[in-house]
């Protein structure tokens, strides 16, 4: 079983008690203050919480012994994901992401010390030579850990999101392997 350990959180792959866990704060939950950030723009269906376990359960990995996606827990408790998604494999294009749910873990470092660890995790167990993400001008928290963990803003997008009423940029950053070595290396 993969996982990765930081300071604050641990990344590891899911078992059917952390799904459900998940599962409550994707579908349960009554704030849902994540999906005010996480893609907005997204209508995100509704599914049953054993067509939620079987979707993760079934969830192929991005390369072999790799997983598209990891649980985020803090002190035993689920509190997001990491994610990976291909945009295009035949040019290795791969997008990554975060969401916490619970929001007794925002702005803490959760956040950005889970999406760090993933982001080492992928570049040490893939040959890929770039990672991004995507996300909108609204989400400005988002934006800025990208930023500090070495990302570019590769793209802009005016006007692509709407969101409430309001229309914001789709934003696209990127960081390549040897910037993320160079990241790596000012930090040791």
């Amino acid at each position: 079983m993969i996982k990765v350990i930081g300071r604050k959180i641990e990344l590891t792959e899911p078992t059917e008690a952390r799904l459900d866990e998940l599962y409550y704060w994707r579908f349960e939950e009554k704030q849902q203050e994540a999906k005010k950030w996480n893609g907005p723009y997204i209508p995100e269906a509704w599914l049953s919480r054993e067509n939620h376990r079987r979707k993760w359960l079934e969830e192929k990995d991005i390369a072999t012994g790799v997983p598209a996606s990891l649980i985020i827990t803090s002190g035993g408790k689920t509190i997001g994901y990491v994610g990976a998604y291909w945009i295009d494999q035949n040019t290795d294009w791969l997008e990554t992401g975060i969401v916490i749910y619970d929001t007794d873990y925002w702005n803490g470092g959760y956040g950005s010390e889970a999406y760090r660890l993933w982001l080492s995790f992928l570049f040490e167990y893939t040959d890929l030579h770039r990672l991004g993400m995507s996300t909108w001008s609204g989400n400005e928290r988002m934006m800025k850990v990208a930023e500090r963990l070495g990302m570019k803003e590769e793209a802009r997008i005016r006007k692509a999101r709407k969101v409430d009423g309001r229309y914001f940029d789709a934003i696209k950053m990127g960081i390549l392997r040897e910037e993320w070595a160079a990241v790596v290396a000012s930090r040791t």
